[in-house]
């Protein structure tokens, strides 16, 4: 199966080439960077081999999105269309959601937090949480039965390092990174120190907590570009992995089409 993945963010869009399932490159590319978004497409989609049996020479894949900000979702349908030729099938809509979601508003629920824990559970197959460091921090809990159940949204670094810098007079704008001490000898490494800490700090409370309701302290899974600064003083996580939302809308769509051939069989 040939599959471009792409999980639509707040900052940044991911475009993944799987073909014949194996994973050929991630990259992020700024969401506002029309013209690189548009070159990796056109590279990435050159590299899916013509269909055997079309005539027109139709290449053998797809194109499958995850989104959260509905107006980059047009303009990388915009770039698919006018480009390639192709459309989008974009999850939640054209593809359903990979496993069950109880929650109070099922359709308002990001779905890049679906698909990555559903990735995460495919994996570890009972309680799993998983928590996407990005733009914003979600943590979210799946049950042993592989139901999301739920979560926390927090803000990311860069969300948090800004209001500091914008509701004080004299704080500085930090780029958070692992601070060499704990605490800090000037303003700004205590402003890194303090962010830093504190989501590994509401991480594993968080976690703690899900674990009293559960009755077990559950697998836990980290992604997203924060995780990467966070993960070697995090020993309560049992896995880093990278890009794990563009695994999980491939995974997705895998589902999807699996779901509908047994159906015909039936």
């Amino acid at each position: 199966m040939n599959i471009i993945a792409i999980d639509i963010g707040n900052t940044n869009i991911a475009i993944g080439l799987f073909l014949a399932d194996n994973e050929q490159f991630i990259k992020s590319i700024p969401g506002q960077d029309r013209a690189e978004l548009t070159a990796c497409l056109q590279s990435a989609w050159e590299k899916v081999p013509v269909a055997e049996s079309s005539k027109e020479e139709k290449r053998d894949g797809v194109i499958v999105v995850s989104s959260v900000k509905p107006a980059w979702t047009e303009f990388i349908q915009e770039i698919v269309k006018d480009n390639l030729g192709e459309k989008i099938y974009i999850i939640g809509k054209d593809i359903p959601l990979p496993m069950p979601v109880w929650l109070d508003e099922p359709a308002k629920v990001g779905t890049d937090r679906i698909v990555c824990a559903a990735a995460a559970y495919a994996v570890v197959e009972e309680a799993v949480v998983v928590a996407d460091f990005g733009t914003a921090v979600t943590i979210d809990l799946v049950d042993e039965h592989g139901v999301f159940q739920g979560g926390v949204i927090c803000p990311g670094f860069e969300i948090s390092a800004q209001a500091l810098k914008d509701n004080t007079a004299q704080l500085p704008r930090v780029t958070v990174t692992r601070p060499k001490s704990p605490y800090g000898k000037n303003t700004a490494d205590a402003i890194n120190c303090g962010l830093y800490y504190s989501i590994i700090g509401a991480l594993e409370e968080i976690i703690r907590r899900y674990a009293e309701k559960i009755g077990k302290w559950p697998q836990t899974i980290i992604t997203g570009s924060g995780a990467g600064i966070i993960k070697d003083d995090c020993e309560f996580i049992d896995k880093y992995v990278p890009n794990l939302v563009v695994k999980g809308i491939v995974l997705a769509y895998k589902k999807y089409v699996e779901e509908i051939e047994h159906g015909c069989d039936l």
